[in-house]
C-alpha cells in the first residue's frame, strides 16, 4: 500500500501526454481537491472513507467498495470524509471501442475480480506508454473489462435544487433526517398544494419527492454506517426507520448490498 500523499501537480500531468494511460495512487493528506477536469476519463477508487464528489449539476457520493467513472471533461471537485482516504486513479485516453458506458459519469460495486485487478494496478505509478507493451494492454483491459464488470449504476447522487423554496425544503429534510416528514407535511410547512409541489420536484429535480427522499435517507445511513460505534439498527432510526427489515430492504435496492453487508465488507478494506 502506498505511503505518499497527493500531490496537488499531478492533476496538471495526466493530459501531458495524449496517448498513455496515466496511474496514481496516493493518501489525500488535505480536505479536498478543489474543481477540475482532464480530457482524458477518470477511474476512482477509494479506501478508508467515504468520498464526495461534486459536479456542476450533482452531488455524488462514493462509499466503500465501490468506484466512480468520471468522463473526459467533466468538471468536479473530490471532498473525502478524512485527510487519511486512499485515493486509487487510473486515468484513459478515449478509444475508438468505448460505448456508451463511458460517457455518463457513474458509480458501480467492486466485484472480487475487479478488486485484484485494482490491487495489480498499485506496481503502477504515472504514465504507462503504448511503447510499454504489456503494461499498457493490461491497463487498456482493465478500461474495457468495467462495463462487462460493472452491472448496475447505482443511484448514489443527488441534483442541486435550482428553486430557492425547493433548496429551504431540502435543507429542512436533511436538519430532520431522524424523523418521518411526510409530503403532505413539508408541502403545508412551506405553504405549497401538493399537486403544485410534486411538479416542482419533477421539473426542478428529474425526480419526485418519494425518491429524492428515500435516496437522501440512503445517503445519509451510509455515512452513519461507517461510525463504528453505531449499530445497523442505530443508524436505521438515525434516518427515520423504525423497521429495521423496511430499511434493510430500501438499502439494498439504491445501494446494492444489505447495510450488514456494507459494514463487513468496510471493515475488510479499510
Amino acid at each position: 500500500m502506498t505511503n505518499s500523499y497527493v500531490n496537488k501537480y499531478y492533476i496538471t500531468e495526466v493530459d501531458l501526454q495524449p496517448d498513455s494511460i496515466y496511474c496514481h495512487h496516493a493518501v489525500m493528506g488535505e480536505e479536498f481537491i478543489s474543481e477540475h477536469d482532464h480530457r482524458k476519463g477518470q477511474f476512482l477508487y477509494t479506501e478508508g472513507g467515504m468520498v464526495f464528489l461534486k459536479t456542476i449539476e450533482k452531488s455524488y457520493f462514493l462509499p466503500a467498495r465501490h468506484y466512480i467513472w468520471i468522463p473526459p471533461g467533466v468538471r468536479h471537485s473530490i471532498h473525502p470524509s478524512s485527510p487519511e482516504v486512499i485515493m486509487r486513479n487510473l486515468y484513459f485516453p478515449t478509444f475508438d471501442t468505448d460505448g456508451d458506458f463511458f460517457k455518463q459519469v457513474g458509480i458501480y460495486p467492486v466485484t472480487d475480480l475487479l478488486m485484484e485487478l485494482i490491487m495489480y494496478t498499485n506496481r503502477w505509478n504515472g504514465n504507462i506508454l503504448p511503447s510499454d507493451t504489456i503494461n499498457y494492454t493490461i491497463a487498456k483491459s482493465f478500461k474495457l473489462l468495467l462495463p462487462e464488470l460493472s452491472s448496475s449504476n447505482l443511484s448514489l447522487s443527488l441534483p442541486y435544487p435550482k428553486n430557492v423554496k425547493l433548496r429551504e425544503m431540502v435543507a429542512y429534510l436533511e436538519e430532520h433526517i431522524a424523523e418521518l416528514v411526510s409530503f403532505k407535511d413539508l408541502a403545508n410547512r412551506f405553504h405549497f398544494s401538493e399537486r403544485t409541489l410534486a411538479r416542482l420536484f419533477q421539473k426542478d429535480l428529474g425526480m419526485s419527492f418519494i425518491q429524492y427522499y428515500t435516496i437522501l435517507r440512503m445517503l445519509t445511513a451510509l455515512k452513519y454506517l461507517l461510525n463504528d460505534k453505531m449499530s445497523v439498527q442505530q443508524v436505521a432510526a438515525r434516518v427515520g426507520y423504525s423497521s429495521l427489515p423496511t430499511f434493510s430492504n430500501t438499502f439494498y435496492k439504491i445501494v446494492g448490498v444489505r447495510p450488514s453487508e456494507y459494514v463487513k465488507n468496510k471493515e475488510s478494506i479499510i
